[in-house]
């Protein structure tokens, strides 16, 4: 096991990277987040709530399930889903090949795989770099991203992991 997967499979259930109001944390405590691309677009997701970063591999599909949802793998015996992000985020469904990754991480009790293009980076920045996603429109993308961090490379939407999944249990259930 790397560092990384030992320090995130210690970690408790993922915490929302919290805000410069957050309670007794100060506003300039480091944190760090796996990057990764979908097509051109940069994303990130918490590092404490990756569990596992893992090349492409056949999946077994699932009747009735929204299109996002490609299906599940067995990882050692638990049963994971697997979210094609570039579908959720409504570009289209992604051709998957061996050169795409699944990131494993886990949101509350429950592993779930992301389908990417590829690993980018570890990045660390402090939390009061963190800039609100404007608001332009009311729509449910938009729910899916906790703030943006402009690094040096560009800028990184950082994903909201449990509001990507409360969104999807709402949709599915309409």
């Amino acid at each position: 096991m790397t560092q990384m997967q030992t320090a995130a499979a210690e970690s408790p259930a993922l915490q929302p990277i919290p805000s410069e109001s957050s309670g007794g944390r100060s506003s300039t405590l480091p944190t760090q987040a796996i990057s990764f691309a979908i097509g051109d677009d940069q994303y990130g997701v918490d590092i404490m709530a990756v569990r596992e970063i893992k090349g492409w591999s056949e999946i077994t599909h699932l009747p009735k399930q929204p299109e996002y949802v490609r299906g599940v793998l067995n990882l050692r015996g638990v049963i994971v889903p697997i979210i094609d992000l570039r579908c959720r985020f409504g570009q289209g469904l992604t051709e998957a090949t061996a050169l795409h990754i699944v990131i494993i991480v886990q949101i509350a009790s429950r592993q779930v795989g992301l389908l990417a293009d590829r690993v980018l980076d570890i990045v660390s920045f402090e939390i009061n770099q963190i800039q609100a996603v404007p608001r332009v429109a009311n729509g449910s993308r938009i729910g899916f991203l906790s703030g943006l961090v402009t690094i040096e490379s560009g800028m990184i939407a950082l994903i909201d992991l449990p509001n990507l999944l409360s969104l999807a249990a709402e949709e599915e259930a309409a």
